[in-house]
């Protein structure tokens, strides 16, 4: 009954995907309607013959017999036409509804929060995205078409028995419901395997992308053999999987076929048993048996149609957890809107803790900043500077306190007013697979060139960008393998500058660069910084020797604020870190 619940709740979700089709969709089973009455009317037209045969057999001419040829004919004509219009129209609605469900689910994830990616394997994801959503395509053709044919025939049938010896009816209709309650073990098993196996792809898929972007790594050190027998593990798993859904298919598929042979054996019986009674005759026997036939044809298309629809219904339950997931914009509930940024940032007794941990990152800091103001945040690893500048932009909130803009709450903001007014030079560089000019205006819609080439002067990236071949247009690779870690980083400051914003909030901008590099950065960064509000993560400590204000965070919260000269002639932390 759980089972049959939870089914009903997945098909009603899936339910607004395929209403979005209800032409092709009504079309379709209208003719699953006209393929199903031409197979119900062969066993009418047997009857009908051998009715003439054994009590008029001068009634079956040869006109009789063409006429009732050409009727025959003209149905199955009917049949091939609608067969054709449901095996194509009906698979471009099903691929058409995968599409949409695909292109949801990825808007989906690029609303999630950091949190939710933070424990999520990105493996686990692209199988979701992908394998999950390919067998879509033939259960949203196929299941209501398996749906109307099964029970058109199913009625057609108890109809014509009924018609015929309500007792007949009654042998044969009890053994259904017999042949499903045998089978139900099997089914729920089955089921149960084929979303194991669904995970384990998921696993498959994190444990190659971590195996192969990581491949430097494993051939410097030749671990080659041991991420293979890592791989070969995990993939025979998912064989264990499968084998163990294919066990427990194969018990369905034999327990109904034994019941498929029950169900011939009491039809051949009682409908000889009837013969011989004289309450049916010749050509009704004959229809019974075909109407029998045409039965557990129906049970056998459930049957293979069982392994579809545990795949399709499991791609929608997959689908579904993502989709419950609360995005971004529905945690914030910010509703105001972020202009004419001055760049006052308030720190108010901020504390901050990842989820399921107790360990405080961050602990009752406050800290205010002017416009304008530049601030470097310092200190030993740990201490809680990389998670501050990641509760500006709201990529987490804050735990307690409040973090203010301009007096604004930044929790009463839309995030993307928020984010559209900050700019992130981040510790970890990323560049999208394409060319240089689309990295650089990757945050600007309609960037002009001559704007992308100035940012790429500011940020010191356009010496380098002339000197490759194709300039501007030089394909970086993915994640950028094809450029240095210096040429990565000065790219990503690049954007920043194309970006303008007021508040700029710099981990470790220059972390990467050589001397020189470091040089021309940091003379583009303090022109770009002046006038905006900027926050500062170095260890670099030469890089923010002109701050307006350093505070250095330990373990244990602040342990020092002040300027540079302030901070060396009180003689604590800073100045130990300044010696070294």
């Amino acid at each position: 009954m759980k089972l049959f619940q939870t089914n009903i709740m997945l098909l009603r979700r899936f339910l607004p995907y395929l209403t979005r089709h209800k032409r092709v969709l009504v079309t379709d089973l209208f003719c699953a309607v006209l393929t199903t009455g031409c197979e119900i009317a062969l066993p009418l037209f047997v009857r009908q013959i051998t009715n003439a045969a054994v009590t008029d057999i001068a009634s079956l001419t040869l006109r009789s017999i063409l006429l009732t040829g050409a009727a025959y004919l003209v149905l199955r004509l009917v049949d091939g036409a609608a067969s054709y219009y449901m095996a194509a129209n009906g698979h471009y609605m099903g691929a058409k509804i995968e599409t949409q469900m695909r292109n949801d689910l990825f808007a989906h994830l690029q609303g999630l929060s950091f949190s939710y990616y933070d424990n999520t394997k990105i493996g686990q994801l692209m199988s979701r995205l992908t394998n999950d959503l390919f067998d879509v395509t033939e259960f949203a053709h196929h299941f209501p078409e398996e749906l109307c044919v099964t029970s058109i025939k199913v009625l057609a049938c108890l109809i014509v028995f009924a018609h015929m010896n309500t007792s007949m009816a009654a042998v044969v209709f009890v053994i259904v419901p017999l042949m499903f309650f045998a089978t139900s073990y099997s089914r729920r098993r089955m089921k149960r395997a084929f979303q194991d196996s669904r995970k384990q792809v998921g696993e498959i898929n994190s444990l190659a992308e971590d195996s192969l972007l990581g491949i430097r790594v494993v051939k410097s050190f030749g671990n080659e053999a041991k991420e293979t027998r890592k791989f070969n593990k995990s993939n025979g798993h998912f064989f264990n999987f499968k084998r163990r859904g294919y066990s427990y298919m194969a018990q369905y598929q034999t327990t109904s076929r034994m019941f498929d042979g029950l169900m011939y054996l009491a039809a051949v019986c009682f409908g000889a048993l009837l013969l011989s009674q004289s309450k049916v005759n010749v050509g009704d026997f004959s229809l019974i048996l075909l109407m029998v036939s045409t039965l557990l044809g129906s049970v056998r298309r459930i049957i293979e149609f069982s392994e579809q629809f545990n795949r399709g219904i499991t791609g929608i339950e997959r689908f579904s957890e993502i989709m419950d997931e609360l995005t971004e914009s529905q945690l914030s509930q910010g509703t105001k809107t972020l202009e004419n940024v001055r760049g006052e940032i308030d720190f108010e007794s901020v504390s901050f803790q990842y989820p399921e941990t107790d360990r405080y990152v961050l602990k009752d800091f406050s800290l205010h900043v002017n416009p304008g103001d530049a601030i470097a945040l310092v200190g030993p690893s740990g201490g809680g500077k990389t998670t501050l500048c990641n509760l500006v932009p709201r990529f987490y909130d804050v735990t307690a306190g409040t973090i203010r803009i301009d007096g604004n709450d930044i929790r009463d903001l839309t995030l993307d007013s928020l984010r559209k007014n900050i700019g992130v030079v981040q510790q970890d560089v990323y560049l999208f697979a394409g060319s240089i000019r689309e990295n650089i205006a990757y945050g600007t819609d309609n960037a002009s060139d001559d704007a992308i080439r100035e940012a790429a002067r500011s940020a010191g990236a356009e010496e380098f960008i002339q000197k490759l071949p194709a300039g501007y247009d030089t394909y970086v690779g993915e994640r950028g393998v094809k450029l240095s870690g210096g040429q990565k980083q000065r790219i990503s400051i690049a954007r920043v500058f194309l970006k303008n914003p007021p508040i700029l909030l710099l981990d470790e901008a220059t972390s990467a660069l050589d001397n020189e590099s470091e040089r021309l950065v940091q003379a583009s960064l303090e022109r770009l910084a002046k006038g905006r509000t900027t926050i500062t993560i170095a260890h670099r400590l030469t890089t923010i020797r002109h701050a307006k204000q350093i505070v250095v965070l330990t373990e244990d919260g602040t342990a020092e604020r002040g300027t540079h000269k302030q901070l060396l002639e009180a003689g604590g932390l800073y100045a130990t870190m300044w010696e070294v």
